[in-house]
């Protein structure tokens, strides 16, 4: 990866330039380039204004960018702080976020959806601990993972590892969202999540002791980042808790979904673990959205966005630490995949709802059956129709829909009585499998 050309710093750009360039610069004072938050090496490519130098085009953004800047009580390696400012698009990215993720769940025509949440929270986890897990160089493939966590088999290797610590750690972090994070909980976090992956099995849950780690670019090798020393780790951790349990009266103030991608931020710049920080740090951020009300974000998959911009993902970064520890570049980049995860979701609702419209409405045309099916029977048709072959394990059906054992068994063997499901025993279990025909029977059924 080429990195950023680091940004000239306003007053060594002021002592290089014309006095004519520095008041045209004073004239033309904006935070934002043609409605963009650019970095110098964004810049330095493009026109600039009529009459204005490119040396005095970036002057005049750090300019307008000065009186919007403000410190953050976090530290680089140098003892320097973060800053970050808050331009229109950042203020923008956060109305929408308000708007869209601090209320119910709801479908895509606006309305709170009436059965039980639970599955759709459980699909959620499963992708996030599937993707998450994939950005670290899990390569279990999506549907067998998937039947995994479904099904609640234990890992069978390395990669089915990864991706079930990282479900066990969501599921752990659901339960701490009322609580203050300490670094004793960030450590037991960075346990669960790497519990039998990590080559010295003593690694899971301490920080690192030596100051050998890298980020490397996985493309070319290249070195792109050199974390703090291993010995200020615990100071920064403290500083980081800190920070993560302030509230609104604490100055400056940072809005609560700014402070939870932050705290994103710090545990990747510090990498206080030898592996599995992008892991933990993805985990504090919906623990801290979490905490702040943001209940929407624990249906969404941040880490399937950012699988899909790996390397702008990197460059956020980058671009921070080479203007003077700006973090608006990150934080307008993390701000776009909370947006794009939302609109994932509801894309995600609004085709499952148009599915399950499609099933109804075959199942409608018989009275017989117009009543027979609960919520729990048509999604899983639903999915039977679409998947032929699949199979269904009562336990799998069970945590899919938060429902007694029982429950979960009546549900399967009705469905199996009417010839829509047929059943072999695997194990001491029995799996019930959709029929290639399922659809002709379910015609057959109606009439």
């Amino acid at each position: 990866m080429r990195l950023p050309e680091t940004s000239p710093e306003l007053t060594k750009l002021l002592k290089r330039m014309k006095p004519k360039d520095i008041q045209l610069a004073a004239q033309n004072i904006a935070p934002l380039a043609k409605g963009k938050y650019l970095h110098w090496d964004e810049l330095r490519y493009r026109e600039p204004p009529p009459g204005l130098t490119r040396d005095g085009w970036w002057a005049s953004l750090l300019l307008g960018r000065h009186g919007l800047m403000q410190p953050l009580p976090l530290l680089d390696k140098r003892g320097n702080p973060f800053r970050f400012a808050t331009p229109s698009p950042v203020q923008i990215d956060l109305h929408h976020i308000d708007r869209d993720a601090a209320g119910q769940i709801r479908t895509a025509v606006g309305a709170p959806i009436q059965e039980h949440p639970a599955r759709y929270l459980l699909n959620s986890l499963i992708e996030e601990a599937i993707t998450s897990s994939q950005l670290e160089g899990a390569s279990t493939t999506r549907q067998v993972a998937a039947a995994m966590l479904r099904e609640g088999r234990k890992p069978r290797d390395i990669s089915e590892t990864m991706i079930f610590n990282n479900y066990r750690a969501m599921e752990h972090l659901r339960s701490l969202k009322q609580e203050p994070i300490t670094p004793e909980l960030i450590l037991e976090l960075h346990r669960i999540l790497t519990e039998n992956t990590l080559e010295d099995t003593a690694d899971a849950g301490r920080l690192r002791k030596s100051d050998d780690v890298r980020v490397v670019d996985q493309r070319d090798n290249k070195v792109v980042h050199v974390p703090p020393p291993s010995t200020e780790l615990p100071e920064r951790m403290e500083r980081l808790c800190t920070f993560a349990n302030a509230d609104e009266t604490s100055l400056p103030f940072v809005h609560p979904v700014l402070r939870a991608i932050l705290l994103h931020f710090m545990i990747g710049y510090d990498h206080p673990f030898v592996d599995g920080n992008g892991r933990t740090a993805r985990a504090l951020f919906y623990w801290s959205l979490a905490r702040s009300g943001y209940w929407l974000m624990e249906y969404t998959s941040i880490s399937h966005i950012l699988r899909r911009s790996s390397v702008s993902y990197m460059r956020a970064y980058l671009k921070t630490e080479t203007d003077q520890n700006d973090t608006t570049y990150f934080l307008l980049h993390q701000l776009l995949t909370i947006r794009r995860a939302i609109v994932a979701l509801h894309e995600y609702l609004a085709r499952k709802a148009g599915e399950q419209r499609e099933t109804e409405k075959l199942l409608a045309a018989s009275p017989a059956l117009r009543t027979r099916f609960n919520h729990r029977q048509i999604a899983l048709l639903t999915h039977a129709l679409r998947n032929l072959g699949e199979g269904y394990r009562v336990d799998a059906h069970q945590r899919s829909h938060n429902v007694v054992y029982q429950t979960a068994r009546n549900d399967l063997l009705t469905l199996h009585s009417l010839g829509l499901l047929e059943k072999a025993r695997q194990g001491n279990a029995y799996v019930f499998f959709a029929p290639e025909n399922l659809r002709d029977r379910l015609t057959d059924l109606a009439k």
